[in-house]
């Protein structure tokens, strides 16, 4: 059995690991890890645990926590994973962290879009990029792996395949994106009370997006060339799911039997992407629960033009689901263990 520690394990993303660990054939949690819950029953604080988890809330200490498991999930803000890693922890746990703090390989970018100063820079270029079914490879061996954005993973998937294949001119890319409100986490917040989210729907982050320099890094990674995109999310009165509606301008001779060619050489053997047939876009509410991706396209011919269509539930496959993959990938368990339930319907 893998020895696991959850630091932030009472936020939305922490409480995401939980869930799907449990059903983790291969793994027990042994810390739950939290600032605002300490000595305090995690079934308490989750109600929905009861009976399944009978464990108390602990803190954020990774030295010790790093001597009890053999890897630590960091369900936690941005700045908190670096404050605490160091080369003795790296020497005994694999870390899986769940913020942007090993995401983006130019300290200054993380910098300049996050607002902090990073504590732990000489990590960086170790840190492995998670994201499953582009860096596989990679994400075996690692030891400090950094679990994509919820919008990026989204983002990323949805579009890859045609910028790694030519297809489309990665400097025409826009992307309209939107979330339910779990996706800003369990703090509380004036902006995401329920008189100030029912009935409503708004842009944010408008041009600052810190999603933004993640998305553009990796698909400059599979275009070859430095590539600036336009990405706009929005909040929308639901509490999962992530749609991503993207746009983008054709090369000229690209037909509809070349685009799903793409899909198909990058996604075919991919249990968690699912290309959908023809005409069939992708709704939240047919993957909310579950790791899936579900992904389609339609070519706008009047414009030269690809409307790219991506769905993920926000907390699985945009965060926990997707941390758990990772760790399957690292310890050699079957990239599926403890992600095999279906998508949640009504």
């Amino acid at each position: 059995m893998v020895k696991v520690g959850i630091i932030g394990s009472t936020g939305y993303a922490g409480n995401e690991l939980v869930r799907l660990l449990l059903g983790h054939k291969d793994v027990e949690i042994v810390w739950y890890g939290s600032r605002s819950y300490i000595d305090k029953k995690y079934s308490q604080v989750y109600q929905n645990m009861f009976k399944l988890v009978d464990d108390v809330c602990k803190d954020d200490n990774m030295e010790e926590l790093a001597s009890q498991v053999d890897v630590i999930f960091t369900a936690t803000p941005q700045g908190l994973c670096a404050s605490l890693v160091n080369d003795d922890i790296l020497s005994k746990v694999k870390i899986i962290d769940l913020s942007a703090d090993f995401r983006l390989k130019d300290v200054k970018v993380y910098e300049e879009w996050y607002k902090l100063e990073h504590a732990a820079p000489q990590y960086i270029d170790e840190a492995v990029y998670g994201l499953c079914e582009l860096n596989r490879e990679k994400i075996k061996n690692t030891r400090i792996l950094a679990n994509p954005g919820c919008y990026t993973t989204c983002s990323i998937l949805s579009i890859y395949p045609l910028v790694k294949e030519g297809l489309i001119k990665p400097q025409s890319i826009i992307i309209d994106a939107k979330s339910g409100t779990s996706g800003a986490g369990r703090g509380a917040k004036v902006a995401n009370l329920y008189c100030e989210v029912n009935e409503s729907i708004k842009a944010y982050g408008v041009g600052t997006h810190r999603h933004t320099p993640e998305i553009e890094e990796q698909l400059s990674y599979a275009a070859g060339e430095d590539v600036k995109l336009i990405f706009t999310p929005h909040l929308v009165p639901m509490n999962r799911g992530i749609l991503v509606t993207a746009y983008a301008d054709l090369k000229d001779g690209v037909t509809d039997e070349m685009i799903r060619a793409a899909y198909e050489k990058h996604y075919a053997n991919e249990y968690f992407i699912r290309l959908l047939d023809k005409d069939v876009c992708p709704e939240t509410r047919w993957v909310e629960g579950s790791n899936f991706v579900d992904i389609n396209y339609k070519i706008e011919p009047r414009t030269g033009r690809v409307i790219i269509m991506g769905a993920i539930d926000n907390l699985v496959k945009g965060a926990a689901g997707q941390a758990v993959q990772n760790m399957n990938i690292m310890f050699g368990f079957d990239e599926k263990e403890g992600l095999m339930g279906a998508p949640m319907f009504p």
